[in-house]
């Protein structure tokens, strides 16, 4: 049988999943790419690191240019991460004729216009299904198996990270800080996880699947984030009460005035597929137009999922299937979309909302007063009788509204704050609903 020669350019967890499905299962693999996946070579930034696998001699190397050089290697999947060296080693490897699989998301939602235009002028591929979703084939299934479909909507927990931490707060009943620790010492967070908690990694996910899905062309930080900070611990327990999970969801919604596009904490109602995933675990929801919902569900990261989707990428890119869809799909190209994007402040929902006020005759009133002069109705209140010294003087107030606009909900939000009898810690948490 043939041999494609591949290489890795970082060994480090991926990488390493990598290369042991490449060594441990080449027989296996060639059957679905009718020709053998043969590990040329993998280069790595430190040598002398202890690895967690055992790679043939004569295939680990510190030098990119070994791959560079190598007019025999046709297929590099490039799992460095963030954004320098990745996007340098990106077009190092199209300038000398290799195929690119990705895993870095990063690279794709800052650089995907620079790294396709080269792809395409040089006659190479770029695949990136592991780049959202871990070893959720979300990429293959909206670009290719929904090609029948006008999208109309897709919603998902796209970073696992957040996903393990409300699922600790709300489960165990753990504050953030404790929750967050307790991710950090089992892998799933970083020291510095803020990308991940600030909904800033799920936006550049939902702006790469947006491009798939609508072909809009936006750069993820013009997306609306919030992230865990928008909410504490009791709101998990104020939700539970009114039937919902609150979820770190990223949204796009196809409207006729626009594109709404979004990642916010937002209450689902319990029983719903999103509201139930759990831990560090993805999800997706995919509305067509014919095909009607889809829901994806599976591991959106660790060692062998993301390397799942990364040889499933060299698999197809051996075979020449990456080639035909690549091409056909011309993924950040200048080819313009008629969809424009729909302003934050102009979506709408309903909204939980959140206040601490002072015990006492015509607060409420004055409340609803305002919300109503911003022309939101109420659909349910919570106030719970005081059980401290403390909520002699202040008592939770929990509103639930009907639907209305995000400018509406937001100068309301900021109005109530402002009243003597209210303290100024609030919340303004999205609630999805089944019709949305």
């Amino acid at each position: 049988m043939e041999k494609t020669r591949v290489a890795i350019v970082g060994m480090g967890t991926v990488g390493t999943g990598v290369a042991r499905l490449l060594l441990d299962h080449g027989d296996r693999l060639a059957r679905h790419a009718g020709r053998v996946l043969w590990l040329e070579k993998a280069t790595v930034r430190d040598l002398s690191k202890v690895r967690n696998i055992r790679l043939p001699d004569g295939i680990l190397t510190g030098d990119l240019q070994t791959i560079l050089a190598n007019p025999e290697i046709e297929v590099v999947a490039m799992l460095v991460g963030g954004l320098e060296p990745a996007r340098t080693y990106m077009l190092q490897l199209l300038e000398a004729g290799k195929d690119v699989v990705t895993a870095n998301k990063a690279v794709l939602a800052e650089h995907g216009e620079e790294l396709f235009d080269r792809a395409r002028a040089l006659g190479r591929t770029i695949a990136f299904e592991a780049s959202v979703g871990g070893g959720i084939p979300i990429i293959a299934n909206i670009s290719q198996c929904f090609s029948a479909n006008q999208i109309l909507s897709l919603r998902g927990i796209l970073n696992g990270t957040s996903n393990y931490i409300i699922s600790q707060m709300d489960e165990q009943g753990a504050d953030y800080a404790v929750a967050l620790k307790h991710a950090q010492e089992l892998g799933y967070a970083e020291a510095d996880p803020t990308m991940d908690v600030d909904g800033s990694d799920a936006a550049q996910k939902l702006a790469i699947l947006a491009h798939l899905a609508f072909g809009v062309r936006v750069k993820w930080r013009e997306i609306y984030r919030r992230g865990l900070e928008a909410f504490q611990l009791a709101d998990l327990k104020y939700a539970a009460e009114l039937g919902y999970r609150i979820k770190l969801i990223a949204t796009a919604h196809l409207q006729e005035n626009g594109l709404e596009l979004h990642v916010s904490p937002t209450l689902i109602r319990r029983g719903r597929p999103l509201a139930e995933v759990r831990g560090a675990y993805n999800a997706v929801t995919v509305v067509g137009d014919a095909v009607g919902d889809m829901f994806f569900h599976g591991q959106g990261a660790g060692q062998m999922p993301t390397a799942s989707a990364v040889v499933a990428d060299m698999i197809d890119t051996a075979a020449g299937r990456t080639d035909i869809t690549f091409r056909r799909l011309e993924l950040w190209s200048d080819r313009e979309s008629k969809i424009g994007l729909l302003p934050y402040e102009q979506t709408l929902s309903r909204y939980y909302m959140r206040f601490f006020v002072a015990d006492e005759p015509g607060v409420l009133s004055q409340i609803t007063g305002i919300l109503g002069k911003h022309g939101i109705s109420i659909a349910s209140i919570i106030q719970h009788e005081p059980t401290s010294q403390l909520q002699l003087r202040q008592v939770p107030l929990v509103i639930m509204t009907h639907e209305a606009n995000e400018k509406a909900a937001s100068l309301a939000n900021e109005e109530i704050r402002k009243l003597e009898s209210v303290s100024q810690e609030s919340v303004k948490l999205r609630v999805m609903e089944a019709s949305r």
